[in-house]
């Protein structure tokens, strides 16, 4: 079962250690490009910094993407325990960039990776994780009339609406994890759910919504 976790939002933090700064950003990210082209934004904001040094992990295809960078620190100081982060943390579709304006002082092998691992860790703690499941997506008709006690049904059951379109019947599309499919199924077909057409468009992968 594929299972994952990643980030809703952009997210900084900042830590000093003997007098270098280290600057964490992390971002939500869906492909290499958009990786790649945010990296080349944060060495321009930070243009007289002197390391960039970035981990990332990406979901696509079934299949993860990795790569991490010292960028110019000892090498295995800081891309890959950034990377080794994401990966015991089972985060993916997150790029990580944490520059550092040296303060003149060495910290040693050691003390770079405690510091990259710290400032990354304290710029995750401030943004907002969502757990990623397999899932479903369907397409959806249904008549006006019951709509809302459908839209009521998916609020409380945990089941994402979109694209709603307006025609002589509302066509509407919903997605849901794979562990809500079988009861959803269920209560169509024994009529609790007023449905005129319902058609399974594919798998995907959904955030998964806790219950309250």
């Amino acid at each position: 079962m594929i299972e994952f976790f990643t980030i809703s939002n952009n997210s900084t933090a900042e830590i000093v250690e003997k007098k270098s700064r280290f600057i964490a950003n992390i971002y939500p990210i869906s492909n290499i490009e958009e990786a790649e082209k945010i990296i080349k934004e944060i060495k321009k904001k930070y243009y007289d910094a002197k390391h960039h040094c970035i981990a990332y992990r990406i979901f696509k295809d079934n299949r993860i993407i990795e790569r991490s960078s010292d960028d110019g620190e000892p090498s295995g100081t800081a891309g890959a325990p950034m990377l080794s982060i994401l990966q015991g943390k089972k985060l993916c579709n997150i790029l990580v960039v944490v520059t550092r304006y040296f303060g003149g002082i060495l910290l040693g092998t050691g003390g770079l990776v405690r510091v990259y691992s710290e400032a990354e860790n304290k710029a995750i703690q401030n943004s907002r994780l969502i757990k990623k499941v397999e899932g479903v997506e369907f397409q959806i008709e249904i008549e006006y009339s019951n709509l809302e006690s459908f839209k009521h049904y998916c609020k409380i059951n945990n089941i994402k609406i979109f694209d709603i379109k307006y025609y002589e019947n509302v066509e509407l599309k919903v997605e849901m994890d794979n562990t809500i499919k079988n009861s959803f199924i269920k209560d169509i077909d024994e009529q609790k759910l007023k449905i005129i057409n319902i058609v399974e468009t594919c798998q995907k992968i959904v955030e998964m919504v806790e219950k309250n």
